[in-house]
């Protein structure tokens, strides 16, 4: 068995790796698949079986591995391959090259969070050395989490069904390497608006879309400052309160046309204990009642809300075993810490897994022109990867 590297040497070598992964642009509405077989190659070099778990058209897959032996107890590194768009952003480097300025490294997927997966597949020769480990690694990657989690469920049953039971999910969203043991989940609608087209001065002749759907808009403005109000003080969660923001807004073709049709996407996000469903139980009766109310006038108006996603919130576990090894492992002896984002880690805890966050990188340069991870991120993340060996070898 080959002695462990050093800090910097596996460092040195994840930084290498994340310049590959950055090279694939794996925006969310794109295919993540070429990434996919290239972790695939790297997996076959260290005699190591994938499976993947594709999507309804096969255009995207969740990728899922066992290095060392099969047997329980082991440890699942998760993390999700698609990145946000780049469009709009004002970079001063090609987002999918990796670019290094003053112990900084810049590109799209840097921070969030290919470096966590960068830092897992360097990782992965050591992990899969024969009788290096007692116990397995689980390298689990997903597809679609930016756009509301979509992929990381069906992977996440088969691990339950398939692979030897596992101590602990390190989900690898960016943390600075400092544990998180919550995060508030994610609910996002689709509403369509119908209306009737006529001419702007003639509005007894048709039905603006646009008009209606300000009127949901506005009720949707009113709920988040309501939440606002009543945020509970002792939550520790920043900001306290569920969040509602809509996001996008698409509507009418001209100024002088009544609008035929508006679409907006809205998403709320509630810390554990709050019921989404429940909150936006009177909004979602109102769509109803302006959606009888249009069709009273024009049968093919109406108002149609679409649930896009429900991504469970995370709740800390009390004397939970995820956060006891990765504590051990990260050297984190700070107090507990929560995250306003929406991840995979509510997924996994769902299903029946002890989890944790923790991953290299700040979320605050998440989604960001000239996003970026510092170096010393990776390199503290080499570390933890080192121990992780140590530990499983034991």
């Amino acid at each position: 068995m080959n002695p462990l590297p050093s800090v910097d040497m596996l460092g040195a070598d994840a930084v290498a790796m994340l310049a590959r992964l950055i090279a694939f642009d794996t925006t969310s509405r794109d295919s993540n698949l070429a990434l996919i077989e290239h972790v695939e190659g790297l997996m076959g070099q260290v005699g190591v079986a994938t499976t993947r778990v594709p999507n309804k058209d096969g255009s995207k897959a969740n990728l899922y591995a066992t290095l060392g032996p099969p047997v329980e107890g082991g440890i699942v590194l998760s993390g999700h391959t698609d990145v946000v768009p780049v469009d709009g952003q004002a970079w001063t480097s090609d987002p999918f090259v990796l670019t290094e300025r003053d112990g900084r490294l810049y590109g799209r997927g840097t921070c969030d969070m290919k470096g966590f997966i960068a830092l897992a597949l360097a990782a992965a020769p050591i992990f899969a050395e024969p009788r290096r480990l007692s116990r397995p690694v689980h390298l689990a990657l997903s597809y679609d989490e930016e756009v509301g989690c979509l992929g990381a469920p069906a992977m996440i049953a088969e691990i339950a069904r398939h692979l030897p039971r596992p101590s602990a999910v390190i989900v690898g969203e960016p943390t600075n390497m400092e544990v998180v043991h919550g995060h508030k989940g994610i609910t996002s609608y689709f509403v369509t608006v119908t209306g009737h087209e006529a001419h702007s001065s003639l509005t007894h002749l048709g039905l603006s879309a646009n008009m209606a759907a300000i009127r949901l808009m506005h009720s949707l403005s009113a709920l988040a400052e309501r939440l606002e109000r009543e945020a509970d003080p002792a939550s520790p969660f920043v900001p306290a309160h569920p969040t509602l923001t809509i996001g996008q807004i698409n509507g009418g073709t001209a100024v002088n046309i009544l609008a035929r049709e508006c679409v907006f996407v809205f998403d709320l996000r509630c810390p554990p204990g709050i019921d989404p469903q429940a909150v936006l139980a009177p909004f979602l009766a109102e769509a109803r009642a302006l959606d009888a109310e249009m069709k009273a006038r024009f049968p093919e108006a109406g108002v149609r809300a679409v649930r896009r996603s429900l991504t469970p919130a995370f709740a800390p576990e009390p004397d939970g075993e995820a956060e006891r090894i990765a504590r051990s492992l990260a050297g984190d002896n700070g107090p507990p810490r929560v995250v306003a984002y929406a991840a995979e880690a509510g997924q996994f805890q769902e299903a029946g897994f002890s989890t944790v966050i923790c991953g290299p990188g700040s979320i605050e340069q998440a989604h960001q022109p000239n996003e970026y991870v510092e170096r010393a991120q990776i390199e503290r993340g080499a570390g933890f990867m080192l121990r992780l060996a140590e530990m499983l070898g034991s």
